[in-house]
């Protein structure tokens, strides 16, 4: 262990220790984990990132083949892939995404990109009800532990979307859903932005009561399944919302 000198009262040398810095306790259990990124520090940087925080990188590869080879031999339980990779660098981490999940229902993926590729985003998101899925940017993250922790909610069965995702794919449409009333577009537009009840309310100028009694009626409109989360009931609507106004 490292240790520098200072001069006590009596002129002597005394020797004090520096304590490294403690890596981060796992938040639970340990994820098997595939990692997909084609820049090699940034992939070793992510490597080590996640195993800081208890996942186990059983396979770190820079392509999309590598990463179905890498599924096939590790089973893991989360793959986190870049979206543009070799060797045409335009959504071939997201396709190779979406085919895993066709293949693999329970694998949980999170995609981790600079960029939103519309062209697979939807199909990635509304994959097997949109339960163990995400949609990061790199340039978004932070704080490593709240990522991590997103890494393990989506691996849980979440739905883990950045606003900035959201915004930019409603870019592409906004034609509003026939079955909501206008007020209730309005309230799941905000919504789609990311919006929190309270900022809902005080953008519309209504009690946070009217919000949520019109959240209830788009959830009961939207057909939307039973579930103990409602934050997973809010995404699902939300992503219900883009992919109708997509289709437009």
């Amino acid at each position: 262990m490292a240790a520098t000198e200072h001069s006590g009262p009596d002129g002597a040398a005394h020797g004090r220790e520096q304590r490294p810095r403690e890596s981060p306790a796992p938040a639970g259990p340990p994820v098997r984990t595939v990692l997909a990124e084609d820049g090699v520090l940034l992939r070793e940087g992510l490597s080590g990132l996640l195993e800081r925080f208890g996942f186990t990188v059983a396979a770190a590869v820079g392509d999309a083949e590598e990463l179905q080879a890498a599924v096939e031999e590790h089973e893991p339980d989360l793959v986190v892939t870049d979206i543009r990779m070799p060797p045409g660098f335009t959504d071939e981490g997201l396709r190779a995404a979406v085919a895993l999940r066709r293949s693999r229902p329970r694998l949980a993926v999170a995609a981790l990109s600079q960029y939103v590729e519309q062209s697979y985003a939807f199909d990635l998101l509304d994959s097997h009800g949109g339960r163990g899925v995400g949609y990061l940017l790199k340039e978004r993250v932070a704080d490593v532990a709240e990522f991590a922790a997103s890494l393990r909610q989506v691996v849980a069965g979440g739905t883990v979307v950045d606003p900035e995702v959201v915004r930019q794919l409603l870019r592409r449409g906004r034609d509003p859903l026939s079955r909501l009333s206008e007020r209730e577009r309005e309230v799941l537009g905000h919504m789609a932005e990311g919006r929190s009840n309270g900022a809902i309310a005080r953008s519309l100028f209504v009690s946070e009561a009217a919000v949520g009694k019109h959240i209830s009626g788009i959830l009961a409109k939207l057909d939307l399944p039973p579930a103990d989360d409602d934050v997973h009931r809010r995404v699902m609507a939300v992503l219900t919302y883009l992919r109708a106004t997509a289709e437009r």
